[in-house]
């Protein structure tokens, strides 16, 4: 998948996979890897931006630590990344909602949406 696909999910991702427990980037990437069934499969180069974009923001915690001979950032959700992953999950339930509703003959049916607890943007 190319990385301009991703553009505007990445974050969403990011954040679903730390969402189980604190992990270092190469950790991160495979998580995803593994979750898309190896569709998206992340580079250094657009990973790292991401992962310090997201900290700056507050939604993640890095922290340095020593494992297998290496220093290394491991990474956690914070509770307003929580909150965060919550509303992105809520935006993307509309989106594909939305989209497939316009994209599928078949009359809707309708069904309740989340609602974000904070607006993206």
């Amino acid at each position: 998948m190319r990385a301009e696909a991703l553009k505007g999910h990445l974050d969403a991702l990011l954040l679903a996979a730390l969402e189980p427990a604190p992990a270092h980037g190469f950790a991160l990437m495979a998580e995803i890897r593994r979750r898309t069934d190896g569709t998206v499969d992340l580079e250094g180069g657009t990973l790292y931006p991401a992962l310090r974009r997201l900290e700056e923001a507050g939604l993640i915690a890095g922290t340095w630590t020593n494992g297998s001979g290496r220093r290394r950032r491991e990474y956690q959700l914070t509770e307003r990344g929580r909150t965060a992953l919550n509303d992105e999950r809520c935006l993307w339930e509309r989106f594909v909602a939305t989209i497939g509703g316009a994209l599928d003959p078949r009359p809707a049916v309708s069904a309740p949406l989340c609602a974000p607890a904070h607006s993206a943007g």
